[in-house]
């Protein structure tokens, strides 16, 4: 199966730009005269020192990250951040809010709770994760050290459409699937961390945008790897960084200038996800998990309501180029993920692809 007829809905390790990965195929041997693969450089060397410092400005730029934010180029995934978080901002006998809107959030909250007192400020466990708190459903600790969630959620289809407005208390935002894809007021953050393996590089890059003043408060036994303070002040290189994965983010990021940067993302993630769901809202045979106003732009998740049927459907999908369509295994269903990289034409190929099932196989 070619690249070009092959869709890929993939929730991560997701899509690439395909100029992207030409460009880095290009340039897999001889990096721009140097006569090395950035894969073999040293992450000392001037030359990917360049690289690192060109795509962290980019991603300043294009992200709008002010002054009082530092960029780090970790490691360990999202998932590590969900310790990294609380044993770097929670003291003895502090506590912080989560909200709990999706398995991930509910994996960081467990976690947090190792390391200080949770206030579970909201939780929609009892809707299946079909839906996102109201803000005034949030049930708020003025003492809290900081409010965390998930602003996307991969597995069953969800997304924050606004900011929760939390006083004087830091936010924290996984935006692993939704970064780079809307505007954002960086400095309303305390933290932002996303994996990169949604919109912006291959898997094993995990970018952080942390407000320099949370930094440096870590608890006394925080491993030495996991304190903001010692990457912030060595710029993300106290070891060996993800190069290669830097390099690729630096691609993509010139890409989305290319392609009218992040308001054009916006705009495309809207009609992608909207011709789906405008799709299934008329389907006899599929249906939508999420409540409607809380429908992902990035993630769309549905079901036949019959798991047999679903499977038909994911293999006849499979064999038809779309791959990578069967949704989480905690849910079942489907799930097309749209993420920045994923064209146009492939929403539109997979809407006329179920159109065409459902006319076939509804009963």
């Amino acid at each position: 199966m070619a690249r070009e007829t092959t869709y890929n809905f993939a929730a991560g390790p997701s899509a690439l730009p395909t100029e992207v990965l030409q460009q880095a195929a290009s340039e897999m041997l001889d990096y721009k005269g140097s006569g090395m693969s950035v894969m073999e450089m040293s992450h000392r060397s001037a030359i990917y020192q360049e690289i690192f410092n060109e795509t962290k400005a980019d991603l300043k730029r294009i992200m709008r990250v002010p002054d009082t934010h530092e960029i780090l180029f970790l490691q360990g995934g999202a998932s590590t951040q969900f310790s990294m978080v609380p044993l770097n901002l929670l003291g003895e006998g502090d506590s912080a809010d989560y909200a709990v809107t999706g398995n991930f959030a509910k994996i960081a909250c467990k976690e947090a709770g190792k390391y200080g007192k949770i206030n579970v400020a909201a939780d929609t466990s009892e809707s299946n994760h079909s839906r996102i708190p109201a803000q005034g459903e949030l049930k708020l600790s003025p003492e809290a050290k900081y409010f965390y969630y998930c602003a996307n959620n991969t597995i069953y289809g969800t997304e924050w459409h606004y900011v929760p407005e939390t006083g004087s208390v830091p936010l924290v935002a996984d935006m692993s699937s939704d970064i780079l894809t809307q505007e954002l007021d960086v400095g309303k953050f305390g933290i932002i961390f996303a994996g990169a393996q949604k919109n912006m590089a291959p898997a094993g890059l995990t970018v952080v945008v942390i407000d320099k003043s949370l930094a440096g408060h870590e608890k006394p036994y925080t491993p030495l790897m996991l304190t903001y303070k010692t990457m912030i002040d060595k710029d993300s290189m106290y070891n060996t960084p993800p190069c290669y994965n830097i390099y690729i983010l630096g691609l993509v990021l010139k890409w989305i200038d290319k392609m009218g940067g992040i308001a054009a993302m916006d705009a495309m993630k809207r009609e992608k996800s909207g011709m789906i769901y405008d799709y299934l809202d008329n389907s006899r045979l599929f249906k939508a998990h999420a409540a409607p106003e809380a429908r992902s732009f990035m993630n769309v998740t549905f079901r036949t309501g019959d798991a047999d049927k679903d499977a038909a459907f994911c293999k006849a999908a499979a064999a038809a180029g779309f791959v990578n369509v069967k949704g989480h295994r905690l849910v079942g269903g489907m799930r097309a993920s749209v993420y920045n990289a994923v064209p146009m034409a492939a929403a539109k190929a997979l809407v006329e692809f179920m159109k065409d099932y459902e006319v076939k196989n509804h009963v």
